[in-house]
Formats: C-alpha cells, sequence, structure tokens
C-alpha cells in the first residue's frame, strides 16, 4: 500500500518526491515503494458555468437574474483535464490507503485540494503538510509531523464561501450592469472597491484647482532660513503684497537668534516583510509590479529555497524558530557580501528576540517573509531575483540591530517680527539604517548647521520671495495603491469594521496583484509611468454601481464573516445567505438605477466567425506556447498553465515608443530591435537606441546602447 503526496505544482512535487527519494517516473506522477507523488497544475477545478447548470443560461438576459443555484457544482478546467485524470485515477487506486495534500498551506492552497478531492469523491482518509518553506529540512521536518486534514475543515469551508461569494457577485453584478449599459462590464467584491480609491483619487486631482503662495528665503552670515508662521507652522503666504513686505522689511537688517530647540529621535528597525511590504519597498526601489514582486519571491522560495513562504501577512516570527534564527545568520555571515553586517549579528551573545519579532498571536497561517537556513549561492540568481533576496536578507539582518538615533534641531532668526527658521538633523547612532534599507522617516543629514547659539545678532545677507503653487494630491503607484488596499479601514465610519479592515483590507497579500493586473486587464485602469491612473471606463463604472458595491465596507464585512467562519464561530450558511441578500439587492438596483451614462464602444469580435488571431511565435519561457496579442500586451497561450510571459505594449511609453505587432514579431525572432528612435523621458532628448528581450524571457524589454542624436 502506498501513500499518494498531491502538490500544488509540479515543480514542488518533483522536490518533494527527491526528499523522499521517489526515483520511479509515471504520466504525471513520481514514486517509489512507499509513495506516489503527483501534483495540480495550480486550480485544476473550477466552479460551473451558468449554462452548466441551464443551457439557456449562456444567453445574457436580465429576466434569468439572479442567478442563484440551490447547490453550486464544481468541474474539472478543460485544459489540464489530463492531469485532473491522473489524479482521479490515483485518489481512488485501490493500492494507495492514504493521501497527502501538500498544497501551499493557505486558504486558496486548501481549497485546490479540497476542490479535487470532492469532485473525484475520494473518501479516503488524508493528512495535511503544513511548512513554511521548500528547504528539504522543512520537507522532511513537515513529514515527520503531518496534521489530521480535518483539523483544516474550517479553513476550507471558508475558502469555498469566498469562492462562492465572488462567483455569485460577480456573475449577476456582471451581467446585470452589463445589460443595463450595453457595455461588457467586469465587476467584483474586491476590484471595485480599489477601482473606487483609484477613481476617488483622480476625481480630486481633476477638480483641483492651482493656488499661487510665496516663500520668502533668507541668509544670516552664511546660512539660510525660510519664513514660518510660527503659531500655525506655516510656511505659505497667499498674500503676494504681504511677501514682498516682508522681503522689504527684512533687507539687510540685523536679527537676532531667538530659539534654539534640539530634540533626540530614536527609531526602531522596520518589522520583517509580509508580502505587501516587500511588494511597496520593489515598487518603490525598483518600479516592479506587485505581480512582478511575487513571482520572483515564488521562484525565490520554490526554485531556490532562499526564502520563507511568501504569501504571507505576517511580520512576525513564532517562539518555535528561534533554534533557527541563530542557525540563519550563520548561513547569512558565510556570503562575503553581507560579512559586515551578520558579524554584528553574530557577535551578540544574546539576540534581541523582543515582541517586534517575536509574537505568536499575530501570526495566522504563516510567519513572516525570512532567508531560509540553507547554503547560500547567489552567483546563480538572476539581477531580480538578487535584488528581492538582498532586499529580504537586509530587512532579516536589520531587526537585531540597534535603533537610529538622531538630533533634530530648529533654530529661530527674528528680524523685527518676521520669524525665519533653519532645520537640520544630526546623526547621532547609525543603528539599523546602516543596512541602506527602506524604513519609515529614516532621515539623511541636512545642511551642516550654524554655529550660534541663543541671542546672537546676525545680519540678512539675502532675502528673496520665490513664487510657488500648491500641488494636486499624488497619482496612485503601485506601492501607494497596495497600502491603500492593506488599510482600507481608513476609508471606513464604522469602527468594528474599520478594526476588521486594519487586519485583513482589500484582498489578501497573496491576492492584490492578481486585481490590480485585472483592473488593468479589463481596461478599467492603464499605467503612466508608474503611475496607475484610471480610465473613462472606469471612472463611469464607479459612478453606476451602488454605494455598497464599491464601499471597502462591504469587503470588511465580508473579511470578518469569512475569518469567522475559519475560526468556527459562523455557520456559513449564514454567510452564504447574506450573499445571496445581497445579491437580489445588486440586481434589483441594476433594474431601477437610474444614470445618464454611455460606456465608449468596444470591438468584439465573434469568436466563431471573427477573423483568426495571429500567432507571433513561439514563447521563449516555456517553448511549448504561442505569442498572441491583445489590447494591453503579448502573451502565451500556456497562461492558464502558469507561463508569466508578458511583453507589455507600453513597457517603455516613457521613452516615446509603444511596442507594436511588428515589433513583438522581430523581438521573438531575434530578441533584439536596433537602431529606434528614442526620446529620454527626464530631458526629451532625442536618441537611438536598440531594445532587446531579457534574457530571463519575462517579456521585459531593455534599452541599450543609447547614442544622442546629432
Amino acid at each position: 500500500m502506498k501513500t499518494l503526496v498531491i502538490a500544488e505544482k509540479p515543480s514542488v512535487g518533483r522536490d518533494i518526491a527527491r526528499v523522499l527519494k521517489c526515483g520511479g517516473k509515471g504520466d504525471g506522477f513520481l514514486f517509489s515503494d512507499d509513495y506516489i507523488i503527483s501534483w495540480a497544475v495550480g486550480h485544476l477545478v473550477t466552479l460551473c458555468d451558468p449554462e452548466d447548470y441551464d443551457s439557456e443560461l449562456k444567453k445574457w438576459k436580465i429576466e434569468t437574474l439572479p442567478i442563484i443555484p440551490s447547490d453550486i457544482k464544481t468541474k474539472a478546467i478543460p485544459n489540464t483535464k489530463k492531469q485532473f485524470n491522473i489524479l482521479k485515477k490515483l485518489m481512488n487506486d485501490k493500492d494507495v490507503s492514504e493521501i497527502v495534500c501538500a498544497t501551499d498551506s493557505g486558504r486558496e492552497g486548501e481549497l485546490i485540494f479540497r476542490y479535487i478531492y470532492n469532485l473525484v469523491k475520494c473518501k479516503k482518509n488524508f493528512k495535511r503538510l503544513w511548512i513554511s518553506s521548500m528547504t528539504d529540512s522543512a520537507i522532511k521536518d513537515g513529514f515527520a509531523n503531518l496534521k489530521d486534514g480535518r483539523e483544516y475543515d474550517n479553513l476550507y469551508v471558508s475558502a469555498k464561501c469566498r469562492s462562492e461569494a465572488d462567483w455569485l457577485v460577480g456573475i449577476n453584478a456582471s451581467r446585470a450592469f452589463t445589460l443595463k449599459y450595453n457595455a461588457l462590464l467586469s465587476i467584483g467584491r474586491v476590484q471595485t472597491p480599489t477601482l473606487a480609491i483609484l477613481v476617488k483619487r483622480q476625481k480630486e486631482i481633476n477638480e483641483f484647482v492651482p493656488k499661487t503662495y510665496w516663500e520668502v528665503n533668507a541668509v544670516f552670515n552664511g546660512y539660510k532660513g525660510i519664513w514660518t508662521d510660527i503659531k500655525e507652522n506655516d510656511i505659505k503666504i497667499f498674500d503676494k503684497e504681504k511677501a514682498f513686505f516682508i522681503v522689504e522689511e527684512v533687507k539687510g537688517k540685523q536679527g537676532t537668534v531667538t530659539a534654539i530647540e534640539s530634540k533626540e529621535n530614536k527609531q526602531s528597525p522596520p518589522l520583517l516583510y509580509d508580502l505587501t511590504e516587500l511588494q511597496r519597498d520593489c515598487n518603490k526601489k525598483f518600479s516592479f509590479s506587485a505581480k512582478r514582486t511575487l513571482g520572483i519571491a515564488q521562484d525565490l522560495y520554490e526554485k531556490r529555497k532562499l526564502i520563507t513562504y511568501p504569501r504571507t501577512d505576517s511580520r512576525y516570527l513564532s517562539d518555535d524558530m528561534i533554534p533557527k534564527i541563530k542557525s540563519t545568520v550563520l548561513k547569512i555571515n558565510d556570503v562575503e557580501k553581507y560579512k559586515e553586517f551578520s558579524e554584528y549579528v553574530v557577535g551578540l551573545s544574546n539576540l534581541p528576540l523582543g515582541k517586534r519579532i517575536i509574537d505568536n498571536s499575530k501570526i495566522t497561517d504563516h510567519h513572516a517573509i525570512i532567508p531560509t537556513d540553507v547554503k547560500i549561492n547567489i552567483i546563480p540568481l538572476s539581477d531580480d531575483e538578487f535584488k528581492v533576496y538582498d532586499l529580504i536578507v537586509r530587512r532579516f539582518l536589520a531587526v537585531f540591530y540597534p535603533q537610529y538615533i538622531y538630533n533634530t534641531t530648529k533654530i529661530i532668526t527674528t528680524v523685527d517680527i518676521h520669524n525665519f527658521v533653519t532645520k537640520g538633523t544630526t546623526i547621532i547612532q547609525k543603528g539599523w539604517t546602516a543596512l541602506n534599507i527602506s524604513g519609515k522617516n529614516d532621515k539623511k543629514e541636512d545642511d551642516i548647521l550654524p554655529d550660534v547659539k541663543k541671542g546672537d545678532i546676525v545680519t540678512n545677507e539675502e532675502v528673496e520671495a520665490v513664487e510657488k503653487q500648491t500641488l494636486p494630491p499624488k497619482m496612485y503607484n503601485e506601492a501607494m495603491l497596495l497600502s491603500a488596499m492593506e488599510n482600507a479601514g481608513r476609508f471606513v465610519d464604522d469602527e468594528a469594521l474599520k478594526e476588521q479592515l486594519k487586519e485583513g483590507g482589500l484582498g489578501t497579500p497573496a491576492t492584490r496583484a492578481a486585481i490590480i493586473e485585472r483592473l488593468l486587464q479589463v481596461g478599467y485602469v492603464r499605467r503612466n509611468g508608474k503611475n496607475l491612473v484610471p480610465t473613462d471606463k472606469g471612472m463611469k463604472l464607479i459612478d453606476v454601481v451602488p454605494p455598497e458595491l464599491k464601499s471597502p465596507e462591504t469587503t470588511g464585512k465580508w473579511e470578518k464573516g469569512l475569518s469567522s467562519i475559519s475560526k468556527g464561530k459562523m455557520e456559513d450558511k449564514r454567510f452564504m445567505g447574506s450573499i445571496i441578500r445581497y445579491v437580489n439587492y445588486l440586481v434589483e438596483q441594476s433594474k431601477t438605477s437610474v444614470k445618464n451614462v454611455i460606456f465608449p464602444a468596444e470591438n468584439r469580435e465573434n469568436k466563431k466567425g471573427g477573423k483568426k488571431i495571429p500567432m507571433l511565435g513561439k514563447c521563449p519561457n516555456c517553448d511549448s506556447g504561442e505569442i498572441l496579442e491583445n489590447s494591453k500586451s503579448f502573451y502565451c497561450t500556456n497562461w492558464k498553465q502558469g507561463c508569466k510571459f508578458s511583453l507589455w505594449k507600453n513597457s517603455i511609453e516613457s521613452y516615446g515608443k509603444t511596442i507594436t505587432e511588428k515589433d513583438a514579431k522581430v523581438l521573438l525572432k531575434d530578441r533584439k530591435i536596433v537602431n529606434v528612435d528614442i526620446t529620454l523621458p527626464q530631458t526629451q532628448e532625442k536618441c537611438i537606441g536598440d531594445i532587446i528581450l531579457k534574457e530571463d524571457n519575462s517579456g521585459r524589454v531593455e534599452i541599450i546602447n543609447l547614442k544622442r542624436k546629432s
């Protein structure tokens, strides 16, 4: 009799097979005398489409809404049905006595396994492998401590409710509002309130009216000061006459140093990374999209074994990890690049393992992202992989460093009744900032402070009024939007829901990247350099949907319910009952609302009778797929099987160049386009350069050999 182990992906399955010494090869599985190792390919099972219940529901008609099946069913995904059938046969094989669920240790991983288990009508006992890293030792420890699979029933029920609720809301709301406005409108529980955040900001920008103001800058005995309303702590002067009056009042006159205020500030190291914080930093430092960062982190976890499970929402470690922390530091200390930082930590007699690092109460499914305690080889890492790994290593070391201590000094120089403020920072102790990592409010040394003391008489040497304008609110980039999604509670008035959203926010760390990509894919948002800008279609959608559909409050209620289900504190029937009432309300709203909004016409080709979509070339990433074109990018036909190739048309738009179908063909064939006209985004200089397809075959491009036009 054998134990069947089911992983989430083939690569994970192969790793487990290697550790368990399964050398035999079958069709879609590996085996030994004791084990059979097989895998899903992500999701193999999905919820049935409306037409699977009734063929008449294939046509979108308002009379058929709401669509609420009495029992929501599942089906195998056609593209991966071969692997589904392999698992079906193995799970029901009489020689298999036990099953181990080895999908990702989280809500979605649980759902992937349970949907397969239930659809193949398997009745065998199963156990759960729950691990936080893919190192050999972690896999061995996990198999030595397998959990009873039924311990995770509540997690599965929570995942199932999330899946079915999203289906009910998405299917009904999308159909209802599409039919109402005669435009294909995609609506979702999380994507719509996320879009609303972007739209709200865009409206603030559109309605913004700049105001002119003046600043008065002065120089006294070689040091600079800026006029300040001390009471209001404001440097802006909106009255031009007042600004120039101050200039005349101060010019060439003597003043007095009336105050010197010095304050010592201490800043603790930032917490360890969760996925959202890592995505934010990668966006700020490297302009990586959230999706790209997640993909790189997943590879560092699965393929390189260098980091722990990345899809986590925790920034703390559990107390049972304390023995491994020192071991991890010692492994990092073996890498020459990190010695100057790691030797400090290695030299500590006791690691400072306080509540900012070890806190069991703040860990849900997984702990924070940290390096694994394996022998580290950074040489094979791609540039992108190293950038992400380097951030994780430095953040891990930083938490053991002392505080950053600095003095802030404010000098007030007074001429008659006019006060001028000079500020400076003096670093007392670099502490964790020596590692050059991102942190909140980390300071840099300002201008050297003047050597003055209170009561000194100084002379004005220069003074001028500088005209400026108030600036509109900043557009969201991905780092800012991820923060807004994570902290969606600030958009909610209800205190209890505000607290719930503090824990979960909009979406989960693992899904936020996909939500942003979905908004781009359906044309509600476009990228403008680093910024995310809602399109006309996205703006109009938020105008027409009811408040409940675009408010984070709705998601707050749902997340609260799902969390209660996973903890065994709420019945799934009660939760789904509220969802059904909500769906009925949305459909009714779409029928009765009156909005004078017309969406832009879209080109919709008939899939059966329309022209054949041309294949542009072989996919350089997976070697088996073909490259197709959509409105935003050139992508691989194997995207559902996990191929990540995406050549975005606007990837070098800031250089005045859009990637065309012709360009894509040349890049796929030759990997290079030579002598392309380029405009430098900073200076608008005209240049010629070559566009190359990057070696990691992700679809990213780079401009090289830039030459200015004479």
